[in-house]
Order: structure tokens, then sequence, then C-alpha cells
């Protein structure tokens, strides 16, 4: 049984409105015993919402300040990590790594929001053209933020795109349709001692199956993938460990038999039973 829910946001969050202490106070009440908040943090983010700007640049003192005040009132009953999720851009490689090396992160997240400086999240990046096409970019893009930084532990919902394509197309989408570029990023990632997770979050975005896809996930262990965390992306308290049920049985069908924690940027294997 999975335990530890490693991608979660705060107020601090610009996306979030949950206070550090009800997003606690739920993995407890959830039977958790690990979490790592992990608010996002987009340097260069580019806002087709104006009246939005700032809304993904992380106040990282104030947020460690309240996470050194908080969690020590919980430290008898869950362990609690101090993360982040950095928006990932080739172009901003040497700020990542100054924000990465900036703090005593446990855990960090690199993750593609924006493809090209185009936000996936918006109708406009799918418009035009094929969901293919659309899918491809995002994933060469993928490739040259890892060829471009290389500072992190997951990457975080690894075809994360997909949640935000046209409905009819999210039925269609298929590993095998990208299979090459697909296998050159997860072997970039195995290669670099690095991880994926399993996010729930495209589950309540009409996805049929986790992020990334399941045919992913098992293309990563047979490609010798190890490291790989649990994660609901939670923005608020009820989402906590989210469809983790659904995690559990992916992982057992992909092979695995254990799920991954960090403390400390280091990895440890927890068993699934």
């Amino acid at each position: 049984m999975i335990r530890a829910d490693y991608h979660m946001h705060t107020h601090n969050s610009g996306d979030s409105d949950a206070p550090m202490e009800a997003m606690i106070e739920s993995a407890i009440a959830k039977g958790l015993e690990r979490i790592c908040i992990t608010e996002h943090h987009d340097p260069d983010y580019v806002y087709v919402e104006p009246e939005k700007e700032g809304m993904f640049t992380l106040d990282l003192p104030a947020y460690r300040s309240e996470y050194e005040k908080i969690t020590p009132l919980y430290a008898d009953r869950i362990r609690v990590g101090f993360g982040v999720e950095l928006g990932i851009q080739a172009q901003i490689a040497d700020t990542l790594r100054e924000i990465a090396a900036s703090c005593p992160f446990d855990f960090i997240i690199a993750s593609s929001h924006l493809c090209h400086r185009k936000d996936v999240f918006f109708p406009y990046f799918f418009e035009g053209r094929s969901v293919q096409e659309s899918m491809t970019e995002y994933f060469e893009s993928i490739l040259e933020n890892l060829n471009a930084f290389d500072d992190f532990d997951v990457y975080g919902h690894l075809d994360y795109a997909i949640r935000y394509a046209p409905e009819e197309d999210k039925k269609n989408y298929r590993y095998e349709d990208y299979a090459d570029l697909l296998d050159t990023i997860l072997k970039k990632i195995i290669e670099g001692g690095h991880g994926i997770e399993i996010n729930t979050g495209g589950l309540r975005r009409g996805l049929e199956s986790v992020n990334p896809d399941e045919a992913i996930v098992k293309r990563y262990r047979e490609l010798g993938g190890e490291i790989i965390t649990a994660a609901s992306d939670a923005h608020e308290p009820s989402i906590i460990a989210d469809h983790f049920e659904v995690t559990e049985a992916v992982l057992k069908r992909c092979g695995f038999r254990y799920y991954t924690v960090f403390s400390g940027r280091k990895p440890e294997f927890l068993p699934l039973e």
C-alpha cells in the first residue's frame, strides 16, 4: 500500500489556496506516513493572462520559513519533505541550477508546463494542427530540457500536455505514436540517475490513465527505470492520495514491487506490500 504522496501544493503556489496545516492534517487523516510539499516555481513563465503576472514565481524564503515553522509540529505523526516543482525551459538552465542549489531541498520535480514558451494548458497549443503534431513538439521540448538541465530527482507528469488536448483526441493517444522519441527521453532520464512519477491529476481531467500513460510507465521499467514516485498533484486537502489505488495497480502491472520517496535528494525504496 502506498503511504507517501510526493507532489502537492499549498497557498505558496499561485494556483492553490490551501493552508500548509490543512494539507498535512489531511495526509495524516488518510493514513499517509510521508508527504512532500512541492510548490510551483516557473521562472520566465509566459503569462497569457496579464492579470496573473507573477503567479508562478515562488517566494522561496517565505515558503521555507513557513515550512520550518509548521512541519515540526507534526513530526511525531508524519514526515513532511521540503520540495519544489521547477518549470523547466532549456533557455533558463543556469537560473534553474541556481534555484536547485539555493535551498536544502529534499526533492525536486522537473516539469514541462510550457513548450517552446507556449502554455499547453490553453487551447491555442493544440489549435490548427493534429494532436500528434502538438504532442511531438511537446516531447521534443522535454528532450531539449533534459539536454540542458539535470539537477532534479524525477520528471513530473511526463505527458502532461495530453490533459489539455481536445476531448476526442485524448482517447486516441498512444505511446506507440511517439515510441522512438519517448524511448530517447526515458533512456536519458534513466542514464542521468533520475526517475519519473505516476501522477493521478490527469484522471481528474478526463484521461483514462495516469500521467504518464501506463504504457510509458511499463516502457520505463523495461528500459531499466527504477525510481518512481506516487503523486496526487493535490492543490487542496481532499485530493491528497487521490486514486492511489490506481497508481498501485499500475505499478504492479508494470513490474514494480516498490515505490520511491526522497529525503535530502536521496531515494529510498518502499515496498508496495
